[in-house]
């Protein structure tokens, strides 16, 4: 079976299996659930992702390196996570 999320740009082989252990099988997933709520998803399964992971699911969904997101963009990603407890 092709593994559409190792296709995806800032996603390696380590988060990819913390997104399938989180229950994120593929891009479809990943665009339904959103970057926060996947990294939501990771971290209540038990691991320690950091802020980084959720930048990449974020660039991943733009089709861009996480590093090219504005800060302005982090900057949301980081107060909406805040804001709902992650």
């Amino acid at each position: 079976m092709d593994d559409d999320l190792q296709c995806m740009k800032n996603l390696g082989k380590t988060s990819v299996q913390w997104l399938h252990a989180a229950g994120i099988h593929n891009a479809a997933d990943l665009r339904r659930l959103g970057a926060i709520q996947a990294y939501r998803a990771v971290k209540i399964r038990g691991f320690r992702p950091s802020k980084v992971l959720l930048y990449s699911l974020e660039g991943a969904l733009l089709d861009r390196h996480w590093c090219d997101l504005p800060a302005g963009r982090k900057l949301s990603l980081d107060q909406k996570l805040d804001g709902i407890g992650a």
